[in-house]
């Protein structure tokens, strides 16, 4: 039988009691003509005045974008914000865990750590797939968090869409679907899902494809009591002025991104189809990302020797089921030319 999740049964007590702080700027949002309620400095620099704490203009922006209605946007400081509150919210401290798969991004285990709640690993298949078993084998009436990467970092793979509706239609926890890298896949996502799954929280981002990782912009994509509770914890003014801005200015003039998207997809074809003409080279994974994870041999003495010329790449040879494996991010077509040159002096 198909569980449905209960935010309320999951959410932190405390959090539940917990009253919203409300900024100057949440109590009053009209035009007006004299600003005296805020406490900033009066001399206008382009900046001396708060930020909108509810990014209402961006909000319906993104909301516009991805399809979706503005009350299921949450906008956060970098997407590891848009985690921590999660964490903040629905987990416990030294009761209740979470479960992460391996390989995968390092942060949902470091800041589980940062807020005493205990971690499990639920290793994937040595291709990379999802193991559903071992998931639900870890989970217990404490598990309050399921974190899932997909695209998945660092192995570049989507997860079938068949075993993340499963475990959406078994847990009575949330399930995290991390989509950092979904703007470079020609795979569908799941925030056209939102509806179906009263558990799901989508994680997005502006730093990747959109290429605005300076700005530190994340997005949480969720049922509208999820994005209250978010609402209700975060800092009064979690975005600046300037990243806002400079978000909305991206986000208009979108015909840019897709452009460098489809290069960004072009030049990994590229690459993929050149590495594999490396002797050196094992295997190259498929990926649904901006970057490739290539199993080479003496992939550590490589990394150390494209350092020396200036190229840095990342080496994962010291993670689950990535001996040997250097990911290589897909850059301009004159950098991936230059790194190809290189890895072919090093291996010959």
């Amino acid at each position: 039988m198909e569980k449905k999740t209960d935010i309320q049964k999951i959410l932190r007590k405390n959090v539940a009691r917990l009253s919203r702080y409300t900024s100057a700027r949440d109590e009053f949002t009209e035009p007006a003509e004299i600003w005296l309620d805020a406490n900033e400095n009066p001399f206008g620099n382009g900046i001396n005045r708060y930020p909108d704490p509810r990014q209402r203009k961006l909000k319906e922006a993104i909301a516009k974008l991805k399809k979706v209605k503005k009350e299921h946007v949450f906008i956060g400081n970098g997407s590891d914000e848009v985690l921590d509150l999660l964490y903040r919210a629905f987990c416990e401290p030294r009761l209740d865990n979470v479960i992460v798969t391996a390989p995968s991004y390092g942060m949902y285990e470091v800041l589980a750590k940062i807020n005493d709640v205990d971690c499990r690993k639920a290793n994937l298949n040595a291709d990379f797939s999802l193991n559903t078993d071992n998931i639900l084998e870890q989970t217990d009436e404490n598990t309050k968090l399921i974190f899932l990467c997909s695209p998945n970092n660092p192995t570049g793979n989507t997860f079938d869409a068949r075993a993340i509706e499963y475990l959406l239609k078994t847990v009575k926890s949330l399930v995290i679907l991390d989509e950092a890298y979904i703007d470079f896949s020609q795979k569908p996502g799941f925030i056209n899902k939102l509806s179906g799954y009263p558990g799901l929280v989508i994680v997005q981002t502006l730093s990747k494809g959109w290429g605005m990782a300076g700005i530190r912009l994340g997005l949480g994509f969720a049922s509208e009591e999820i994005i209250n509770v978010l609402d209700r914890i975060k800092p009064p003014y979690n975005i600046n002025l300037l990243s806002q801005q400079q978000a909305l200015t991206r986000i208009e003039n979108c015909k840019e991104v897709i452009e460098q998207i489809k290069v960004i997809r072009i030049e990994k074809q590229k690459m993929k189809e050149s590495l594999q003409q490396l002797s050196a080279v094992k295997k190259v994974f498929p990926s649904d990302t901006n970057f490739l994870l290539v199993a080479i041999k003496n992939a550590g003495d490589i990394y150390t020797k494209l350092i020396a010329k200036g190229i840095v790449v990342r080496n994962r040879s010291g993670i689950l089921h990535c001996n040997e494996c250097l990911r290589i991010t897909i850059g301009t077509p004159e950098e991936n030319k230059r790194l190809l040159t290189e890895l072919k002096k090093i291996t010959q």
